[in-house]
């Protein structure tokens, strides 16, 4: 029992540390977003607002990034957590999960990364329209 709680507490924590991650990228998505449309505010043809979708498309596949393997050790927790004492080897190789969980970019476009990063795309997309139809 306390091997198989050492690794469990050991894959836990790689778990909170993905979530951390996830969580961080938000953040700084809807800062670096807003940065940009701060600069383009004062310029008049707006080229920054354009810009914005960069970090958005690569802040949405990092979360999607994290939130995959987010899922690929929770599936590991349970297989450990089922497992016996005698067949804990503290591996942390997710290889043997990775077909009970979808794959990255189903993970990417999944219903929670759509909603938050959808917004911001969306939000940089209205920008850029109001922005062509005033040049």
């Amino acid at each position: 029992m306390e091997k198989q709680l050492a690794h469990l507490q050991m894959i836990q924590a790689v778990i909170n540390r993905m979530s951390v991650n996830s969580f961080l990228l938000k953040g700084w998505s809807v800062v670096l977003v807003s940065a940009l449309f701060a600069l383009s505010a004062g310029a008049p043809e707006a080229p920054f607002v354009y810009l914005a979708f960069f970090p958005a498309v690569a802040f949405w596949g990092l979360d999607g990034y994290f939130l995959w393997h987010e899922r690929l050790f929770r599936r590991l927790y349970d297989r450990v957590r089922l497992s016996t004492e005698e067949s804990i080897d503290f591996s942390m190789s997710t290889s043997v999960v990775r077909n009970e969980v979808d794959n990255w970019l189903a993970v990417t476009f999944s219903k929670t990364l759509n909603i938050f990063h959808g917004t911001v795309f969306g939000v940089i997309a209205f920008a850029t329209l109001v922005t062509f139809v005033a040049t």
